[in-house]
């Protein structure tokens, strides 16, 4: 293992990360230092430059600037009202038959119908890739999210809560020497600067949030790399993307666009953070019932999404709860000092364009759901109930024609 200079103490503890992750999934596992950083790994080794790779369009804008560097067409996939997943049924034929990869998203740890795409892509003979970076504890069909695909990577900043790492799993254990040496043949070095950016961070946006400091404080997140958008979405700077896309694939050429929110995605961890890695690991299921408890909470109030009969509670790690007014629920909970993050409003077809993505063949159903969704961490249930509640917050209206 190489990843960065480092002495077998330190790399004892990111093997034993590995090993308690792949015992979970069953599966070889290799740290990387973000999700994104293993979300393009395995990009670049499955698929080929050029091919198209069907994904939700109710995402991180970062992700898909992660599959543009890869040297890929993103296609934007029809999703479900009910909870963001992938509508597998809702893809034309024409479509699938285009297609040389999929991409699960398993919106806010609710899983996209794993099982099925799985059959799809075997059928194409096409490799799935499962983003799991927000349903490290999900399960479909009786197995983990991220035990259906060629290749899952997940993510140590969500439910783990220690704001940098992740993995990358993957079905193959043969594949593991390739992975790990293309892994650090793109690393930065650890750095004492990007050490120090991480033991601060915590504090940093505990007082930002918390306190409503003063534009100050803002520069301060700015400056580590914290907080760089003005608005739900980054700028696209079509421009400069299209001069990107002529050097793809590339993680080089797209830098600016990938590091948005984490300038240290691709810096080998320093002795500080795996220690913290490995500590914040070891409480994963006491986080994941804490999760799993404000989920069914969540569940239960009027604003819920419609749930299958008999289906288990998931740890989710957002709660979508579906609101008329997703701007004033917002507004009404940040009166109270409660900031709510992962908004994909408005889908990726919309904010790229045709320019650099085919856009979803039914759109309606992920431009509802992203104008909607209220995601509501589960572990502060009670008193976003009682806000919401207190706001007279409308449910949505069910979209018409669904």
């Amino acid at each position: 293992m190489a990843l960065g200079e480092s002495g077998p103490a330190d790399r004892a503890v990111l093997e034993a990360l590995e090993a308690a992750m792949g015992a979970r999934l069953g599966r070889e596992c290799l740290y990387v230092p973000s999700c994104r950083l293993g979300l393009y790994l395995a990009l670049r080794h499955w698929c080929e430059p050029g091919g198209s790779i069907l994904m939700s369009p109710v995402n991180d804008d970062v992700i898909l600037f992660v599959v543009l560097a890869a040297g890929l067409r993103p296609v934007q996939a029809p999703l479900s009202t009910a909870d963001g997943s992938i509508d597998v049924d809702a893809v034309p034929d024409a479509v699938w038959n285009g297609l040389s990869a999929v991409l699960t998203t398993n919106l806010y740890g609710n899983p996209d119908p794993a099982g099925r795409l799985r059959e799809r892509c075997d059928r194409l003979g096409i490799p799935l890739i499962e983003d799991a970076a927000h349903a490290i504890g999900s399960v479909t069909d009786g197995k983990p999210v991220g035990s259906y695909g060629d290749a899952a990577v997940f993510s140590l900043s969500k439910h783990v809560g220690a704001k940098a790492g992740g993995f990358l799993a993957v079905a193959d254990p043969a594949l593991r020497a390739p992975l790990e040496q293309a892994r650090d043949t793109l690393l930065d070095p650890a750095r004492l600067t990007a050490e120090l950016a991480y033991a601060v961070r915590p504090y940093a946006e505990s007082a930002v949030r918390g306190l409503r400091l003063a534009p100050a404080a803002r520069w301060t997140l700015r400056l580590l790399g914290l907080q760089e958008r003005e608005e739900i979405r980054m700028p696209l700077r079509p421009t400069e993307l299209r001069q990107a896309l002529d050097a793809a694939p590339s993680l080089r050429a797209f830098h600016t666009w990938v590091r948005v929110d984490m300038h240290d995605y691709r810096v080998a961890p320093g002795r500080s953070r795996r220690r913290r890695l490995r500590h914040l690991l070891g409480r994963l299921d006491e986080r994941l019932a804490a999760h799993r408890t404000g989920t069914e909470r969540l569940l239960a109030s009027h604003w819920a999404p419609p749930v299958q009969a008999g289906a288990p509670v998931q740890p989710l790690f957002r709660v979508p709860l579906l609101v008329a007014d997703r701007d004033a629920a917002v507004a009404a909970l940040a009166r109270h000092r409660i900031t709510v993050g992962y908004l994909y409003d408005p889908p990726l077809d919309t904010y790229a364009g045709e320019a650099f993505t085919d856009p979803s063949p039914s759109p309606a159903g992920a431009a509802w759901f992203a104008r909607h969704a209220l995601p509501v961490d589960p572990l502060r249930a009670g008193p976003v109930l009682e806000i919401l509640t207190s706001a007279g917050t409308e449910p949505a209206s069910e979209l018409p024609g669904v």
